[in-house]
């Protein structure tokens, strides 16, 4: 039976200490609290998901990280990429060489633009380097937890870690597929959050299918844009993890960048959206860090600029959006030529 620790009780943490609890494994979830650990212990249900999604037997949950992850066979981590250093930083200490380190977070850190896997990189001893893995694709933490049939996709530069995870979440309701592309699997999950929030715009606004789908496929182009430069295969991004992740933020109703987008253009302010939201909408800290990315590698990235004017300097939506009807004219595939 394998030892699994996943950090982080957010709803996507959970639903997927939940699933491999269900697989078989022995699952300990990591609490930043003893009194929310004994809460979760108590209810075996986390209120940030729908009633009814019990604890399986083999999960329990804990605020000691020095009795959740020694000897583990692999630790997942779950939390918002803006805490992501400080919670590898807790967790450090208490790790195995031996252990696999899968990041289930979809962002970039904000100051630095990193993706996850290189901020675990920095922060974990050089031995786990060629044990981190990621995990991204279209999983609505809602859908998973009620055994809803979904697929993701682990990568890893190392294959063998790749297919052991795989094989630790592959349930006959939760496929997982291995790519060895790292950065276009971490950049696909991250940057479709950007464009999530410009569909909940178009949703808000009212401007129709046409305009959104218009919206959400240049948006793959300009997700495919900056991670081609920062060195993914543009196939990746046509993938789950960028294409299938991507369709389902943009249109499904339990997508909270998707939310923050159509309040936004009902009128609120962003912190009157964020201040009503239980959990994080990373598509926010996300947009910063894009550009700066997108300035280091010089890429054009006009529709993460327009989101940015809309969240950060007061651009009114519809204003936004005239801007981007306005731009001269160019060919479909312009900065991914050649």
């Amino acid at each position: 039976m394998a030892r699994v620790t996943v950090v982080g009780t957010t709803s996507w943490g959970t639903s997927l200490a939940i699933l491999l609890a269900n697989n078989g494994s022995d699952v300990t979830l990591w609490a930043r609290t003893a009194e929310e650990a004994n809460a979760l212990e108590q209810a075996r249900e986390n209120p940030r998901l729908p009633p009814g999604s019990t604890f399986p037997t083999g999960l329990r949950v804990t605020a000691s990280l020095s009795e959740a992850a020694p000897d583990a066979d692999m630790v997942a981590v779950s939390v918002p990429s803006r805490t992501l250093r400080e919670n590898l930083r807790k967790l450090r200490p208490h790790l195995s060489n031996s252990s696999m380190v899968l990041s289930a977070t979809k962002g970039l850190e904000i100051e630095s633009a990193r993706r996850m896997s290189e901020v675990m990189e920095e922060e974990l001893p050089e031995p786990l380097h060629d044990r981190i893995a990621v995990l991204s694709g279209p999983n609505l933490a809602r859908e998973i937890v009620r055994g809803m049939p979904a697929s993701t996709v682990i990568a890893s530069r190392n294959e063998e870690v790749a297919l052991r995870a795989q094989e630790l979440f592959m349930s006959p309701v939760f496929r997982v597929y291995t790519n060895a592309d790292v950065v276009g699997v971490e950049l696909g999950g991250a940057l479709k959050n950007i464009i999530a929030l410009g569909a909940g715009i178009c949703d808000g606004l009212d401007y129709g299918d046409n305009g959104k789908a218009a919206f959400i496929t240049r948006g793959l182009v300009e997700m495919t844009r900056l991670s081609v430069a920062a060195g993914a295969n543009p196939l990746t991004l046509a993938g789950l993890a960028g294409l299938g992740d991507l369709v389902a933020t943009c249109s499904s109703p339990l997508s909270r960048n998707r939310y923050v987008g159509e309040q936004l253009a009902a009128g609120l302010t962003l912190d009157d959206v964020l201040s009503s939201m239980q959990n994080v909408a990373e598509g926010v800290d996300t947009t910063r860090a894009a550009l700066t990315l997108a300035a280091r590698l010089g890429v054009d990235m006009p529709l993460t600029e327009a989101i940015s004017g809309v969240l950060f300097r007061g651009v009114e939506p519809r204003a936004a959006v005239a801007e981007l009807m306005g731009r001269a004219p160019r060919s479909e595939w312009a900065g991914l030529e050649g």
